[in-house]
């Protein structure tokens, strides 16, 4: 692993090196950086708190006491709710300062003033869709004296406190380098990162996606090949079926020519940002749903009821899949009110709250729903270039207009958009028509006060009563208590569109008929409580059979490869242990070859079938096939040939999705203009008419078996001409896939890079593609007589790379492994052994 030396004047060069080559404004000089009392040595003699330190916060109440315990957890006792959320602020800016600014900035498109002119063209990307209009909105309509506005007002006198005491022998090491110094927090701020979970957990595209695919292939097809209902059901809630999983092998409906709007292009929407220069690299933010490979972004929960349990108590586990940055996206802490709130968990830096984890008698984590809560809205204008109103119902409207203005890192102005608005949502625009957007991210208001009342809950039924409406991205909230109950429910913002029905397709912005009218009510959510199967699970699947309900949630749902696994893991076993859950948050089993693998070996055995026997690419590529265990763990070797199989297979089948050959182009270089998911492609491969496998430039009709052998053959040609012949040294799975944790500034020295991994595409523990996204924290809690728990992450507490908690934890969440958690009535409860440092919080005078 590769840990910063802050001595080294050769790394600290090569990072500002590495910056200045990204196009971004001039850094300070090498000198000041290497200052040994004020430079990027100082943070070493910071790393830790001394054993015993005192700070003062103003407005703070009362005394409020920190211990860390020997995994840098802080254990804060206070006398308030406020006081509780001051000591939060201090806390988390002491550990993560960087990190707060720079989520803050991201979402707020202020980039440009950290990072130069380079950073305008992501500024404009996330003010175009109205995060911090629409933040702005909901801080204006809080009441100021309410709980939700006093807790963030309490965290950001927390947060300020901290950095009116930095000084430059005490500036994070990131400020150094950047030449810059912390920007105050402000109460909004916390939305703002709301907003910005939002964006990761809700926004979607998938209209552009049909829109392309239906100008190609026509509206039946694209309805068929990206539709509303998965073709493999594995539900959230226990179904009507007698088992599961079920497949849909109907004939899909053939490709017709183009019927649609033309071709659009395949980023969607987007500000109109001329000028724009190179982006600048940091790690994490800069990523959004459509950027990374599919299934990866994503998470896992399930439970069992004690019946199904080793121990006699309910069990629950959690791993929430996202961005894997130094530092975590988490932050660990236990927060006490004595005789009130006692709550443990973690919380993303910057929200006032715990968002995932137990009191004493109930436990809850999340997955992310995937339910479609944003629509586009075709919109009439009265002027393309300059509009000032829009027709609705035969009348014009005004437009809401708001000037954007960007500055650089000395304040001066270097862009300025107009954005505008209608009663949908920002208005943007892409190639043909301007749209709104109407998305419960913009006007669903932040779950914060759920997030406080959960630190109180004493039961599943409090946890489902207090989460009943969560707001901006719809979530599995999956529970268990100590009396044995667990629970999983799809909950949040369901809206109801009115005449449109559904909203898959753009609608018509022209009329009024076609806006939402509400949400599901609560008692429509899919729910499930204390089934008779004795478990419930969750991985991004589609909630709902469409058999027992068919009411439009979403489309394009989430391979149901975890889903399929987690299920088969829990049938099989009639009781499950903490260290089988422990096993199986990285089990390397795979679903998806499961059900893949036989269909190539088919192929395989007909292709050979009255032909001479010979050696041939074909041959090898299914012996070693046969021979798979189908597991993806670091030292497997034929990972990679079936890795590389499907994306052949899935070249020659969705051939149809090809844009037409650009004339002005010498090279033909073109790109899909969507890609249905793999459980469509297995239903083209089952489908009896093989439509979709027949090459329609030739007269003959070509079966599916002959598409599997060659991209198979094929497959093992390119893997031996790249990785020489099947061995155990080039062929190693964890040789060609790694999970990569990158420090926010994208420094290869702050960052922990190619870590091997046990697993890939489609199993519980996914890694694909650049190895960025993943298991972002584990946690598993058996509900006893006194609650236990399990946790980890892929990182550390600390955001100073000096500290020995900046990454810990990589090594044990590389192995599976799990660390107990310190949990204690007060942090006055722990020995002296469990004790890192102490932290006294006193009222400034």
């Amino acid at each position: 692993m590769k840990r910063l030396r802050l001595g080294a004047a050769l790394l600290v060069l090569a990072a500002v090196m590495h910056l200045g080559a990204r196009g971004l404004d001039p850094l300070p000089p090498l000198g000041g950086l290497l200052d040994p009392v004020y430079g990027a040595w100082a943070n070493g003699r910071l790393a830790a708190l001394p054993s015993d330190a005192a700070a003062e916060i103003p407005g703070l109440e009362g005394a409020v006491e920190v211990v860390y315990d020997v995994r840098g957890v802080p254990h804060i006792t206070a006398g308030t709710y406020d006081d509780l959320m001051r000591a939060l602020g201090f806390v988390v800016a002491r550990d993560r300062l960087f990190q707060l600014e720079m989520q803050t900035r991201f979402t707020a498109g202020t980039l440009s003033e950290l990072f130069g002119a380079g950073a305008v063209d992501v500024d404009r990307d996330q003010r175009a869709l109205g995060l911090v209009w629409s933040a702005e909105r909901e801080f204006a309509a809080l009441p100021p004296s309410g709980p939700i506005a006093r807790a963030m007002a309490a965290f950001g006198e927390g947060v300020n406190a901290w950095i009116d005491g930095v000084d430059r022998k005490t500036l994070p090491f990131e400020y150094r380098l950047l030449d810059a110094w912390p920007a105050r927090w402000a109460p909004e701020h916390s939305l703002y990162l709301a907003r910005r979970m939002g964006y990761t957990l809700s926004y979607s595209r998938s209209e552009f996606r049909r829109r392309r695919a239906a100008g190609l292939i026509g509206q039946d097809a694209t309805d068929a090949l990206f539709g509303r209902h998965s073709p493999i059901q594995e539900p959230i809630q226990p179904g009507p079926r007698p088992a599961y999983p079920w497949f849909d092998r109907s004939p899909l409906p053939p490709p017709s020519p183009a019927v649609s709007a033309p071709v659009a292009p395949a980023d969607g929407p987007r500000a109109e940002a001329p000028g724009a220069t190179a982006r600048p690299m940091v790690a994490g933010w800069f990523v959004g749903p459509d950027d990374v490979p599919p299934g990866v972004i994503g998470s896992n929960n399930w439970a069992v009821a004690p019946e199904r349990s080793a121990s006699g108590f309910a069990l629950l586990a959690g791993d929430p899949h996202l961005d894997l940055t130094l530092p975590s996206i988490w932050y660990e802490v236990h927060l006490v009110i004595p005789g009130e709130v006692d709550v443990y968990g973690v919380t993303i830096p910057g929200m006032p709250g715990i968002v995932i984890g137990f009191t004493r008698d109930v436990a809850w984590t999340l997955t992310n729903t995937g339910a479609d809560v944003l629509d586009y809205y075709e919109e009439v204008l009265d002027d393309a270039a300059r509009p000032s109103r829009y027709r609705v119902d035969g009348a014009w409207r005004d437009l809401e207009r708001r000037e954007e203005v960007y500055r650089g890192r000395d304040g001066a102005v270097v862009a300025v958009d107009t954005m505008y608005f209608t009663h949908r949502g920002p208005l943007v625009r892409d190639e043909h028509v301007p749209l709104s957007i109407r998305w419960t991210n913009l006007s669903e208001a932040v779950p914060y006060g759920i997030i406080a009342a959960l630190g109180r809950a004493g039961s599943v039924r409090d946890v489902l009563a207090e989460t009943a409406i969560w707001g901006p991205s719809a979530q599995n909230i999956l529970t268990a208590d100590r009396q044995g109950h667990i629970a999983l429910r799809s909950t949040g913002a369901f809206p109801l569109r009115g005449a449109a029905g559904d909203g898959p397709d753009f609608l018509d912005g022209a009329t009024t008929a076609t806006d939402w009218t509400g949400a599901w009510p609560v008692e429509r959510y899919p729910t499930g409580f204390r089934p008779a199967q004795g478990y419930l699970a969750s991985a991004n699947q589609e909630p709902l059979d469409p058999a027992d309900d068919s009411t439009y949630l979403g489309v394009e749902w989430q391979e149901p490869w975890r889903a399929m696994r987690i299920n088969r893991l829990l049938r099989e076993s009639s009781t499950v242990s903490v260290d089988d859950f422990r096993r199986f948050q990285t089990d390397p089993g795979n679903e998806r070859a499961e059900l893949f693998v036989p269909l190539f070996l088919a192929a395989a055995r007909s292709a050979h079938a009255g032909r001479d026997e010979d050696a041939s690419s074909l041959d090898f590529a299914a012996a070693l096939l046969a021979e798979w265990g189908r597991v993806y763990a670091p030292q497997d070797t034929v990972a990679v040939l079936f890795e590389a199989a499907m994306d052949e297979l899935e070249n020659r089948v969705w051939d149809e999705l090809l844009p037409p050959p650009d004339p002005e182009r010498r090279h033909d270089r073109r790109r899909r203009v969507a890609t249905p998911s793999e459980a469509v492609l297995w239903r083209a491969l089952v489908d009896s008419t093989e439509t979709w496998c027949d090459d329609r430039r030739t007269p003959a009709v070509e079966p599916c078996r002959m598409l599997l052998a060659q991209s198979l053959a094929a497959a093992y040609t390119a893997a031996v001409e790249q990785l020489g012949k099947p061995n155990a040294d080039t062929w190693r799975w964890d040789r060609h896939q790694t999970a990569n944790v990158w420090h926010l500034l994208r420094q290869r020295a702050l960052s922990a890079l190619d870590l091997p991994v046990q697993g890939g595409p489609g199993t519980l523990n996914p890694s694909s593609g650049s190895g960025t996204h993943g298991a972002s924290w584990r946690m598993i809690v058996e509900l006893g007589e006194e609650l236990r728990a399990w946790v980890t992450y892929p990182g550390g507490q600390s955001g100073n790379p000096a500290s020995p908690w900046y990454d810990d934890r990589i090594p044990e969440w590389v192995a599976g492994e799990l660390q107990p958690v310190l949990f204690p009535r007060t942090g006055a409860d722990l020995s002296e052994e469990q004790v890192a440092a102490r932290l006294t919080l006193e009222p400034a005078p």
